[in-house]
């Protein structure tokens, strides 16, 4: 066969490999495209209610709680504790609300898992106090922890894993004391956050009472809430999932026989302090029963003020026309992280924008075709 003829003839050995190598580069580009578009937009959604939420904390004046009026309100003030407490996940510390997410990394895969969960609370500012029911609210609190396990495996120092019940004890100081003695301590070796065979990171964010927070949502009177019990705690510590219970309580109250009146429907468990002996008021007890001790006045104060709401007396919570935020620290702090988010949320639209034309170019050219 002739020189000329053999130098034409196509050298498979050489081609094959090259072909596939230009396949596989294009899949890769194709699969960091994709991948972009996904980041970016999932970015953007996060970013566009951060803007919405800065726009409203900017746009709304700090009010007075003693001057508030029914409607949109922004406050900002110290935490005070309502009738219960939380105790977070990670490291065991009082608050009203926390989020704690483990992260583990097993061989290069990321997984997490989170608890989070908020009760009611009340801010207090120089002219007085409002309470804050958190149902359905949007917490804009950073971490207060953020560690991972040493290079060994040894956990960081802080760590400190909650054992027992996520509610601790009120205000009263008494009342804690003897909740804290009577509860049950249950030893956990491996909570469920916890869980997983590679090295961690923790991550926890909490409302601490004393803590300044920036609260913009619905002030209205207490009576028109149209389930305290509920709207007291935030989805993550819900005490009504169970459906058969709440079908009961809606017969209940369609038939009218659901006692709103909790003097009625409790008797002397609706007595402040009856249950650890010193009630602020005389229960109705059988003749031959011992009576007890009833409270000194400021104990009954103290009660009636952790206990007991008027009916006439605004709360903040949220509403369909104005979602409810409680952002750690001042208005200008939450404002500003808030844009922050947004700008974030930019940067994710540019992300998408990019990433859909680099994929639009790949795809209209064929460019994971092999030549």
């Amino acid at each position: 066969m002739p020189a000329a003829s053999r130098s034409t003839r196509p050298n498979r050995a050489t081609d094959e490999p090259a072909a596939l190598t230009f396949v596989n580069e294009n899949i890769q580009l194709l699969a960091f495209a994709a991948t972009g578009l996904i980041v970016g937009l999932f970015l953007l959604v996060r970013g566009m209610p951060r803007y919405r939420d800065a726009s409203r904390i900017g746009d709304t004046s700090v009010s007075r709680i003693a001057s508030l009026a029914v409607g949109e309100a922004l406050v900002t003030g110290t935490v005070e504790p309502a009738e219960v407490t939380l105790v977070s996940a990670l490291q065991g510390r009082s608050c009203v609300f926390y989020r704690s997410r483990v992260e583990t990394d097993d061989d290069g895969f990321t997984s997490g898992s989170t608890d989070e969960r908020a009760v009611g609370f009340r801010v207090r500012d120089s002219s007085g106090e409002i309470r804050v029911f958190p149902r359905g609210a949007r917490f804009d609190v950073p971490d207060r922890f953020d560690e991972r396990d040493g290079v060994m495996g040894d956990r960081p120092p802080g760590l400190d894993f909650r054992t027992g019940s996520p509610f601790g004890p009120g205000p009263a100081d008494r009342a804690g004391q003897i909740a804290s003695l009577l509860s049950v301590q249950l030893e956990i070796d491996t909570p469920p956050l916890s869980r997983g065979n590679g090295r961690r990171r923790y991550h926890e964010a909490r409302i601490e009472s004393g803590d300044v927070v920036t609260i913009i949502g619905r002030a209205l009177p207490f009576d028109q809430l149209a389930d305290p019990a509920s709207a007291d705690f935030a989805e993550g510590a819900d005490l009504h999932t169970d459906a058969e219970i709440a079908a009961d309580l809606a017969a209940a109250r369609a038939a009218g026989i659901l006692e709103t009146d909790p003097a009625e429907a409790w008797g002397n468990a609706a007595i402040p302090g009856f249950g650890i002996g010193r009630p602020s008021r005389n229960p109705e007890l059988h003749p031959e029963a011992t009576k007890p001790e009833l409270a000194a006045a400021a104990e009954t104060a103290l009660a009636e003020r952790t206990f007991t709401i008027r009916p006439d007396e605004l709360v903040l919570s949220a509403a369909p026309d104005a979602p409810l935020i409680v952002a750690l620290g001042a208005p200008a702090a939450a404002e500003s992280r808030h844009r922050q988010g947004f700008l974030v949320g930019l940067l994710g639209a540019v992300l998408a924008i990019v990433s859909a034309m680099a994929l639009a170019i790949m795809v209209g050219t064929g460019a994971v075709t092999a030549p």
